[in-house]
């Protein structure tokens, strides 16, 4: 099962709301949610995912499953935040129904694990204990450093039989900086990594003593969950009922049966941007560069462009990431203060904190390239096979002009074919649809005109990705 629903803005502005970080690769080729995926990819040792997530991501998500070649198992939408523990609960009464005996490996869509065997080989090591005495394994890590940004496990005694599996003396929570130090010189305290290994049915039961509301709001909403799509809805009622909760404190932290197996596994949760710049390459003064990037006698910095020639002198220790639309700079040290921009973005209102200049639609994306008054201009590409919603505006006129590719456009009762450097106007008011038959992409410019050019200035008669 992996856990989909978090918004990662402490990696702002990269990672936004609706195009959170386990999206990005950030640390490699593919995204962290493909990695994630990929990782437990054998068929032999696992059984088809469980994703949860939320409507916001639910196309990008199914998409980059695709990508990879994994397009089976379960992508469940939350209807609301409910943090892990109904999360987690959804997904075990629904792996119940499949199989009674279901083991359910629970892991973030947004780690990074160095060293894939390993972390396998100790999920082999904890699996007599999860499947035969009922334990509710939690991955702990070697910790590196005093770290005081994760919470800790303090490791008990080895189970009898189960060699690389301890009891559990206490849960920490995140330490100041004496307290970290003191727990990394005494070998018997270990990083929290939100990874689980358990029976679903062994879980159900803790979850029914411990947080019985919770198992009750959420098996309302399982029962009563609907198919739309390649995705599984929950109940909204019924999920909403539930209390937002995490797994430690509704269950982990209460049961007699949790245990731990503590790893050295390269792990990091991608937490900020020093995390991305402790793991990343540097060059011979200590920088981690990406993209169009020049630095000159600048020392230990984390650069980072996803467009504009970026360039930085003379600096030492700083984050620098650039998108189209917004620029931080940070000390490295202060990386997690980044929460603070995101809060006041939030008591603004302001677009930034969740949406990018591209946005993603299960049709494609579009980016906006220059706004004026009763103007703006976008840059659209739909996929092949994609299909826009046959909609209508009440208050903006569009004009289309195709950059490659071909264009089928509905525009009232006509149908268009367009080629290259064709162009088709949609008059405010008239119903209309874009889509691409052909087998490459379609760029077009869309230049739209009126009094109001809001994205909620879509009326949709009929839509493929039941968004009507």
């Amino acid at each position: 099962m992996i856990l989909s629903g978090g918004a990662g803005t402490r990696l702002w502005p990269l990672s936004r709301e609706q195009f959170p970080k386990q999206l990005l690769p950030l640390a490699g080729t593919h995204s962290l949610i493909q990695e994630t995926l990929l990782r437990f990819s054998d068929l032999s040792r696992f059984a088809a995912p469980i994703v949860v997530t939320n409507e916001e991501t639910r196309f990008t998500i199914g998409e980059q499953m695709r990508s990879v070649g994994i397009d089976s198992g379960a992508i469940v939408l939350e209807p609301v935040a409910r943090n892990t523990a109904p999360a987690i609960t959804a997904a075990a009464l629904m792996a119940v129904e499949k199989d009674p005996a279901a083991i359910l490996l629970v892991v973030p869509s947004d780690h990074v694990i160095g060293d894939v065997p390993a972390f396998l080989a100790q999920v082999a090591a904890a699996l007599p204990a999860a499947r035969d005495d009922g334990r509710l394994v939690t991955f702990s890590i070697l910790p590196t450093r005093p770290e005081t940004g994760y919470g800790y496990i303090k490791r008990g005694e080895p189970l009898d039989g189960h060699p690389a599996v301890y009891s559990v003396s206490a849960f920490v929570e995140k330490p100041d900086e004496q307290r970290a130090h003191a727990f990394l010189t005494s070998g018997d305290y270990f990083w929290n990594s939100g990874m689980f290994l358990f029976s679903a049915a062994s879980f159900l039961r803790e979850v029914e003593q411990y947080a019985p509301e919770v198992l009750d709001a959420v098996r309302t909403a399982v029962a009563g969950r609907t198919v739309d799509l390649d995705f599984i809805r929950l109940d909204a009622a019924a999920f909403a009922a539930s209390p937002g909760i995490s797994v430690d404190y509704a269950v982990m932290e209460k049961t007699a049966h949790v245990a731990t197996v503590p790893c050295d596994i390269g792990w990091t949760d991608v937490g900020a941007w020093s995390e991305l710049w402790r793991i990343a390459g540097k060059d011979a003064n200590g920088n981690s560069l990406q993209g169009d990037v020049l630095v000159e006698e600048s020392h230990n910095c984390y650069v980072r462009s996803e467009g504009i020639l970026t360039a930085a002198v003379g600096v030492e220790d700083l984050v620098i990431v650039v998108t189209d639309d917004a620029v931080l700079v940070t000390p490295r040290g202060r990386a997690q203060d980044v929460k603070l921009v995101v809060e006041s973005l939030r008591r603004q209102g302001r677009p930034e904190l969740t949406t990018h200049e591209r946005v993603h639609r299960p049709w494609g994306s579009y980016q906006t390239i220059q706004k004026g008054d009763r103007f703006q201009v976008k840059r659209l590409t739909i996929k092949p096979g994609g299909k826009l919603s046959l909609q209508k505006h009440y208050h903006r006129a569009e004009h289309w002009v195709v950059v490659n590719g071909t264009a089928l456009v509905t525009r009232g009762e006509d149908e268009l074919l367009l080629h290259e450097n064709e162009s088709v106007y949609i008059p405010l008011g008239s119903l209309h649809r874009l889509e691409n038959p052909g087998r490459v992409p379609l760029c077009l410019i869309e230049v739209q005109s009126g009094g109001y050019l809001g994205e909620d200035d879509i009326v949709r008669l009929d839509d493929t990705y039941g968004r009507k």
